[in-house]
Parts: structure tokens; C-alpha cells; sequence
């Protein structure tokens, strides 16, 4: 199993002459299943180019703190919110000196500053520049703040010189960063989930259909970290153009009737249901065997729907229901038209977030939400994806393993 896998890395990249590096360390990074997005100052723009790395990683590179294409859509706060790590490689004296005194009027350097994510250097620069003592300072005091140093090694150097101060190779900086990830608690070891996620699809004839703007992000999220928490998942999935969480098996379905159909072959050996698909609620009642033409009438055609199957609903009223938990996507009234879809499902937990706020909800990758129970109300707010999947994760465990609660102990 790749040992990053699904790890947002921004790279940042400077000046000095190991940047010809990056391209493989970029390379090395995916290969363990990283997402990488590149960010670069513009003297390390002398030594590699934005090209190469646009190439490597897939993305667009970003190298201007005023970039007003870059502030529509991934600004610098947005990139910073993104990055689970950030790792700077080479990292110049001049750009530890930065860091340590909290400049940011580059975009390198305010990302720094304005994200939570850890950050990790790997030195690079002459020997006697590593061993003059400003330099030596400045590492002390980002060690003394949490910052972490991959390096740098011993050796021949580009001017001629020997000493320290070689930026480490790549394959050495990827197995650091790999030993340096925190080992996921394996709380749900040898319990099972069943996630569905995405949108379904009901055709309308062979080349029309209703559906919603669900992006499967959010439900992909869930079994990604209910996988990293120990647990065996399922994920019965809409159309999507996501790739599979690692360790997670998935089923393909497309109509509401098919998603129900792949639950209930699973359930009997689910402990964790969460009904995170926008599953349609209405399918046409009789599909046409042709395209529906427009010149066969001068009247639009009457489309007669008729109710689909509410899976969540049918999965919580089963004989033996999972813990179940719902998601309430809301455009108004959110705490009390979730509060309803609680009860009248007979839910253990639901998860409700208004989608009608811009760049969230559907097809985004940060959301916010509230998590009710019977008996409880939980804020989280705008993040990522990624991290309020592993927040509503959480909060599943310490309402399932609670052993006060007679209903969570009689499933």
C-alpha cells in the first residue's frame, strides 16, 4: 500500500541548485500515493522550470503571491488550507531566514504562515553557509517551534567544497516523511462500513436522465478514513470520476434501485451505515426505448415520476440496523428540517450542512457542517473534506463505543 496515499503535499521549491531535484521528488512523492501541488519562489525558477513540475505533478504551479487567476479559484489561503504538509525542498538559507522571522511577502512564505499543516525543511546550501552561525541559530529556533529537517548530508558539493549541506536525495526525504507520519489509531479494527456516496442516476430514455450535483468527494472521504481507522469498507458508489480509497472496496451501482439492492446484500455483515449519497428521490415511470425526439410532437413530453426507495430509511428500520447515520444537504430552515430527517428515519446520527453557501457542498472540497443525535449538537467548521470526514468518524466512535448507551450496546 502506498504509505502517503491521499496526502495533500505542497512542495515548495527555492533557489539553489538541488532544485533540479524536484521534478523526481515530486515523481517519488506520487508514487506513495501523494497529491502534490508545487509552489515556487522566483530565483528557483533559474534552475528548474514551472513546465517540468506541471508535468510531474499535474497541476498548475503557483509562484505569485498576487495572482488574481490564483485568488478565484485556489488562493494562497485556500492552497494553505489544502496542504496536509508542507515541505520545502531545497530550502535555502535565505528562505530558513524567512521563515524563522515570519516574512511573507512571497507566496511561499505567507503559506507558511498561514496554514496549520506541519511543516518540514530540507536544507540545502554551501557548507560554510550551513555552518555559519546566523544559519545554525535560525534551525535551532524553527526546531524549537516544531518545525522539522530532513538533512542535509555530507558531501561533494556543486561549487567544489566538501562538507555538509547537500540536500538529501529524494528517495531519502519521501522515507522521512513516511516515517515521520503519525500512526492512525485503529479504532474500528475488525468492524465493517457501508458508505454510499455520490449521485445516482434515473434515465429518462437511452441518452437523457435525472440526477443532482453530488461529487462523491465527501462520501470518498468517509470510507478513505474509516479505512485508516481499521475498519472494513464498502463503498457502494454513483457515478463519479474519483479513484477508489485505498484498502476499500467498491461497488459500482447507478439507479437509486440498484444502490438499495448492493446495501442490503451488505448489511448483514455491516456494523456502520452512513447514507452519504444524494440518491435521487424520483425515477421516471416508464422509460423510453428510443431517444424522445422533439419533432414527434409540437408539446414537451409528460413525465409521469414515480417514489424511489428511501435507502437510508429502509436500512435503519431493518430487523438488525447497523448504527445508522444520515446526511441532510439543506438550502434553508438546516437544524430543524435535519432534526425531522432524524426522527422520522429513526437515525443514530445525522450530518446536515447547507449547501446553498458558495464554494460548499456539492463538487467542493471544503464543507461545514453540524452533527445531531438524539441528544446532541456538534459544529464543525469549514474545512476540508478530508479532515471533517475524519471528524465525523470520530464522532461516530464515541457514540458507538459509548457502553453507558443501552441503544449503541444493542447493536
Amino acid at each position: 500500500m502506498a504509505q502517503l496515499q491521499n496526502k495533500h503535499i505542497l512542495l515548495g521549491i527555492t533557489g539553489g541548485i538541488a532544485a533540479y531535484k524536484a521534478p523526481d521528488l515530486v515523481r517519488r512523492l506520487r508514487e506513495q500515493g501523494a497529491e502534490v501541488r508545487v509552489v515556487m519562489t522566483d530565483s528557483a525558477k533559474a534552475f528548474v522550470t514551472p513546465l517540468s513540475l506541471q508535468a510531474v505533478s499535474g497541476f498548475t504551479v503557483s509562484d505569485d503571491l498576487l495572482d488574481p487567476t490564483a485568488e478565484a479559484a485556489m488562493g494562497h489561503i485556500e492552497l494553505a488550507r489544502w496542504a496536509d504538509i508542507i515541505l520545502v525542498a531545497p530550502a535555502t538559507a535565505n528562505t530558513i531566514a524567512r521563515i524563522t522571522h515570519g516574512f511573507a511577502d512571497d507566496l511561499l512564505s505567507t503559506l507558511v504562515l498561514a496554514s496549520k499543516a506541519p511543516v518540514v525543511i530540507a536544507p540545502a546550501m554551501n557548507q560554510q553557509m550551513w555552518a555559519a552561525t546566523s544559519v545554525q541559530e535560525n534551525i535551532e529556533t524553527l526546531l524549537n517551534r516544531g518545525v522539522q529537517m530532513i538533512g542535509p548530508e555530507s558531501g561533494e558539493q556543486a561549487c567544489g567544497d566538501v562538507g555538509y549541506g547537500r540536500m538529501s536525495d529524494p528517495t531519502q526525504i519521501v522515507q522521512a516523511l513516511i516515517e515521520k507520519q503519525p500512526k492512525t489509531p485503529q479504532t474500528w479494527q475488525g468492524k465493517t462500513f457501508v458508505i454510499t456516496a455520490g449521485p445516482t442516476r434515473e434515465a429518462i430514455d437511452p441518452v437523457r436522465y435525472i440526477s443532482n450535483h453530488s461529487s462523491g468527494k465527501m462520501g470518498y472521504a468517509l470510507a478513505e478514513a474509516a479505512a485508516h481507522a481499521g475498519a472494513n469498507v464498502i463503498l457502494v458508489s454513483g457515478p463519479t470520476q474519483l479513484a477508489t480509497p485505498a484498502g476499500v472496496q467498491r461497488i459500482d451501482v447507478e439507479t437509486a434501485e440498484q444502490m438499495l439492492n448492493a446495501v442490503q446484500q451488505q448489511l448483514q455483515q455491516c456494523d456502520v451505515f452512513i447514507g452519504c449519497a444524494a440518491v435521487s428521490d424520483y425515477r421516471i415511470a416508464e422509460i423510453a426505448s428510443q431517444k424522445i425526439k422533439k419533432e414527434q410532437s409540437d408539446q414537451p413530453p409528460q413525465l409521469k415520476l414515480v417514489q424511489n426507495p428511501d435507502i437510508l430509511q429502509q436500512v435503519a428500520s431493518s430487523e438488525k440496523p447497523p448504527f445508522t447515520v444520515g446526511f441532510a444537504a439543506e438550502t434553508e430552515n438546516l437544524k430543524a428540517n435535519a432534526l425531522r430527517k432524524l426522527e422520522r428515519k429513526q437515525l443514530k446520527m445525522i450530518v446536515a450542512n447547507d449547501v446553498s453557501q458558495t464554494g460548499l457542498g456539492f463538487n467542493s472540497d471544503s464543507n461545514n457542517a453540524i452533527i445531531f443525535s438524539q441528544d446532541s449538537e456538534q459544529s464543525l467548521p469549514t474545512m476540508s473534506k478530508h479532515d471533517m470526514a475524519i471528524a465525523i468518524i470520530d464522532a461516530i466512535a464515541k457514540r458507538y463505543f459509548d457502553n453507558t448507551n443501552p441503544e449503541i450496546r444493542a447493536n
